[in-house]
Formats: C-alpha cells, structure tokens, sequence
C-alpha cells in the first residue's frame, strides 16, 4: 500500500493529507492552493503526511525532500484503515470532497477527534452547471458564439441547474460532513451561504497565498506578442484556446498581422497541437518549463474562459509577472474586489479583441493596469494574512470541536446515511476484488 509506512505522529501537531493527486504546482493553480497550505503548515512546525491513491505525473512536486512524508493509497481497501490508526493524524485534509466521499468514514471510524477539513480549490458543481448551462446556450444559437452574452446567467437558473445537479448535491453535502472546508472565492462563499444556506461556521476564505511579491517587472518596451496557458486537461482551458482559435484571435490579426499568439499547456493533446498554425501567429508551444518566464515576455495574456470557478492561477501568474490580462467576467470573478480589474474584461469575441488591441497598444493603459495588478496581489493574495488566519481558525476548532459538532446536526445526520451507504459500497467492491 505504502512507499512508507509512518507510525504515530509524535509532534503537537500531525496533519493527513488525502490528495485527489500528487501536487504538480506548476500545472495547475489547484496543486498550487495545495503546496501553499502546505507551506502554512510547515510554518507551523507540523508534521505532514501525504497519501493519494493516484499515479504520479510527470510534474509531481518533490515532498520528500520538504520533509513530508509519502505514502501511496488504494480506494477501497482496508488497508488505509490500519494505515490511518496507526498514524492518529490531528487534521486530516481531503483534496477535493470525492476524496472526503471515499475516506471520510474510515477517518471517522478510526480517528474520531481528528478534525476533517475540505480542500476545494473551486466550487465542482458550480463550474460544471455553468459548462452545461453554456454548452445549452451555445447550442441554442447554432454556435454563434459572439451573438449572445454567455456570462448573463440569472441566479434562478444557475441555482435551478445545480439543485439539480448530483455533483452539487455530493459536494455540498461534504460541506456539511467536515467540519471545515476551504473556500478560495468569496463569491462562492456567499453562494454557498445564500443558495445552499451552508453555515458560515463551516466555511473559511482561503484564496491563494502568496510570498515575496514583487515590486519591479518588465515594462512594456521589454515585451512583446500575446500569451495564453492552463493545463489541458481542465475543461474550461480547452473551451478558451477553441474560443480562441475559431473567433478571437482571427479578429485580433486583422488589426495586428504581425503578432503572435503563444498557446502553452501542461498534457498537450493532439487535437491542441492540430491547432498550430505559424502563417496564423497562432502557436502551440506545449508545457512550460518556467510559466512566469514566458509569461514576463508576454505583453499580454489572455484568458477568454466561458465558465469555470474558483481563483484563477493564470491570472494571478500574470499579475505576479506585472503581465494585463483581457478575460470575461468568469475570468474576472474573485480576482479582484473593489480594485480595478488589472487588465480588461469582455463579454464576447469582438469585444474582447478589441480590448487586447487596445491594451497592446496603449503603453499608459497598459501600464496602469500592470500596477493595478501588482496592488490586488498584496491586498487579496498576501501569505502572512491568509496563512495566520487559517491557522488561527484551525485552532480554535480544535480546542471546541465537540460543540463544534454538536452544532452541525445536519452534517451528523448526513454522515449517519450517507457513509453508511458509502461503506457498504466500499467493503462490497474491496471483496469483490478478493474474489477476482
């Protein structure tokens, strides 16, 4: 089962993480949010764990040599459960609430006091009712994708669709079962408050946490051609560089033949790299070894997503590297609050285009927004704010959890039925594979 096998933590503190998969933070923001919690939680001299049932990729970050331990899982085995009561973790983090679905009922069973926290990343349900809803809208004008405003999405509808949704219902209800989950988007927060009516008291903000940035970039002399990127594999990174290809860039060509489009993406498949085409300036340059740097040589960036959730990493790799961004307002949502958007957002191809022309060209816009950019990343992204919190939050839970839980009678009486069913299911399979 295990690269190690760790006996009981003998530090203050023992932290589980359950990893939906092995971090690859230079692959996606979501495996970036991860190694940031892991580092405010080495900060706090804790020891760490991590297990995941999954292959390695070919990005996956080094945790043995951050002083983490590793230790390779299998779903639906009993053996994580003499793996986890052997190791009496304090915290037990699941990446992602499948991760909660298929272990959070052998860490209740065999670690009762240790407090169960979710890992979110972004809000599943949300980003996948907004796919649908988009793909029906899409449908609906024979793809004529600059005819209509994909971004106008009533709340009744969106909340109708996810009601409905049993990716919302399973998410949701992990909410409940953990007695904490980690939110990266206030606005999925107040959705969660407002539509699902989720207790505040199970949810903690914690957007991406960031260290050392910076005060000094490249300027705009310095800089040249357009930029995109986002691991392949994410849905709404695919849709952007088809939006991008079919509608967008076309119409950025006509009023700047000369520049180039840079598509980069962790697990480039063929049907991407069928996209490049050098008399278009439209090239597929496959996985970035140094995504900052690349991105720093960009004038801009662009990230035409049509659905989606959650904090963007693009977006936030392009502030750090004082690069403007032009997105729409999926792109732009929780990235900036009261502050300006650092860059342009637009609601269809033709305006979207327009505005990175602009920004392009006008050296004073594009510099504005190049600063603004750097003042959101210290006022939204800052590490020493959002890791202290955290921890503080994490504390405080620990030393009351029994009322913490008393409280939560919804999230009892869920894991009550739901695990069971999830137990059942999971002793039946693991005997069915004895039999086989």
């Amino acid at each position: 089962m295990a690269s190690e096998n760790p006996q009981r933590c003998d530090t203050d503190t023992c932290v589980l993480i359950i990893g939906y998969v092995w971090p690859e933070p230079r692959s996606s923001a979501a495996s970036g949010h991860v190694m940031q919690l892991i580092d405010c939680f080495l900060e706090q001299g804790w020891n760490i764990t991590f297990a995941s049932a999954a292959s390695e990729g070919e990005h996956k970050a080094d945790l043995s040599a951050m002083g983490i331990t590793e230790v390779s899982i299998e779903l639906n085995n009993s053996s994580f459960d003499t793996f986890v009561s052997e190791l009496q973790p304090d915290i037990v983090l699941f990446d992602q609430f499948l991760m909660e679905e298929q272990f959070g009922w052998r860490v209740e069973k065999h670690c009762p006091t240790a407090l169960r926290v979710l890992e979110t990343c972004d809000l599943q349900s949300l980003r996948h009712s907004r796919h649908q809803l988009v793909k029906q809208r899409l449908n609906e004008h024979q793809g004529d994708d600059d005819a209509l405003d994909v971004f106008n999405i009533p709340d009744d509808v969106l909340f109708a669709h996810m009601a409905h949704s049993d990716v919302a219902q399973r998410e949701v209800a992990a909410f409940y079962r953990c007695d904490l989950s980690l939110v990266v988007s206030d606005v999925e927060i107040e959705l969660l408050t407002r539509l699902f009516h989720v207790p505040a008291t199970l949810l903690q903000g914690c957007p991406l946490m960031l260290r050392d940035i910076p005060y000094q970039v490249k300027g705009y002399e310095d800089r040249t051609h357009f930029l995109t990127i986002g691991n392949f594999r994410h849905a709404p990174n695919w849709d952007a560089v088809l939006w991008l290809k079919n509608s967008i860039w076309p119409l950025i060509r006509q009023r700047l033949p000369g520049v180039q489009l840079h598509v980069y993406g962790a697990y480039t498949p063929p049907k991407a790299t069928a996209l490049h085409n050098p008399a278009q300036g439209f090239h597929v340059m496959n996985w970035a070894e140094d995504a900052l740097a690349v991105m720093s040589n960009a004038r801009i960036s662009l990230a035409p997503l049509r659905f989606g959730a959650g904090i963007k990493g693009k977006i936030i790799d392009a502030m750090l590297c004082g690069t403007p961004t032009v997105t729409t307002p999926v792109g732009a949502e929780a990235m900036h609050g009261e502050l300006p958007f650092p860059g342009a957002v637009a609601s269809n191809a033709t305006d979207f285009a327009a505005e990175a022309v602009r920004l392009y060209q006008d050296q004073n816009a594009w510099a504005q927004a190049q600063q603004t950019g750097l003042d959101v990343l210290r006022a939204r992204f800052s590490h020493e704010q959002h890791c202290a919190t955290l921890v503080a939050r994490i504390q405080a839970l620990r030393e009351n959890l029994e009322a913490h839980r008393t409280a939560n009678f919804t999230g009892a009486m869920l894991r009550h039925h739901q695990h069971k069913s999830t137990q059942y299911m999971a002793q039946w399979i693991e005997a069915k594979n004895r039999t086989v």
